[in-house]
C-alpha cells in the first residue's frame, strides 16, 4: 500500500531550521553576556585594588582622583552593559525555546501521520489476509456442496 506523505513537511523542515538558527543565536548571546560579566568583574576588580596615592602633590591628587572616578565610571557602565547584554540573551534564548516548541508541536503531528498510516497499512493488511482466508473457506465450502 502507498504511504501518503505529511503535507506539512516542508513546513517541519523550516521549523527545525528555524531551531537550529536560534540554538546557534542563543549559543552566541550567551557567549557574548558572559564576556560581558567578565569584563565588569575585571573592572570592578581593578577599582577595587585602587588606591589613592600617597605622598604626592595637589596637582598629581587631583589626577589620580580623576583617574579613579573614570575607572569607576567604567565600571558602572561595564556592569550596565553586562545587565543588557544578559537580558537580550535571554530573550534570545526565550526566542529559542519558542522555536523549539513549534518544532515539536509539528514533529508531534508527523508522528501522529506516521503512526495513522502504519495503521492503516496493517489494517489493509489484516483486510487481505482475512479476504484469502475467507476465500478459501468459501472455495472449501463449494467443494464440499459438490462432492
Amino acid at each position: 500500500m502507498k504511504r501518503t506523505a505529511f503535507r506539512l513537511q516542508p513546513v517541519l523542515e523550516l521549523r527545525r531550521v528555524q531551531e537550529r538558527t536560534a540554538g546557534v543565536a542563543a549559543a552566541d548571546a550567551a557567549r557574548t553576556a558572559a564576556a560581558g560579566e567578565e569584563h565588569a568583574r575585571a573592572v570592578a576588580a581593578t577599582l577595587g585594588r585602587a588606591r589613592p596615592p600617597s605622598g604626592v602633590d595637589g596637582a598629581g591628587f587631583l589626577a589620580a582622583m580623576l583617574g579613579l572616578q573614570t575607572l569607576a565610571t567604567d565600571a558602572d557602565d561595564a556592569r550596565a552593559s553586562a545587565t543588557a547584554t544578559a537580558e537580550q540573551a535571554e530573550a534570545v534564548r526565550a526566542a529559542w525555546t519558542a522555536a523549539a516548541q513549534r518544532t515539536a508541536a509539528l514533529e508531534r503531528l508527523a508522528e501522529r501521520h506516521r503512526l495513522a498510516a502504519l495503521r492503516a497499512e496493517l489494517a489493509a493488511e489484516e483486510r487481505a489476509v482475512d479476504d484469502i482466508v475467507t476465500g478459501r473457506h468459501s472455495r472449501r465450502e463449494e467443494e464440499s456442496w459438490r462432492d
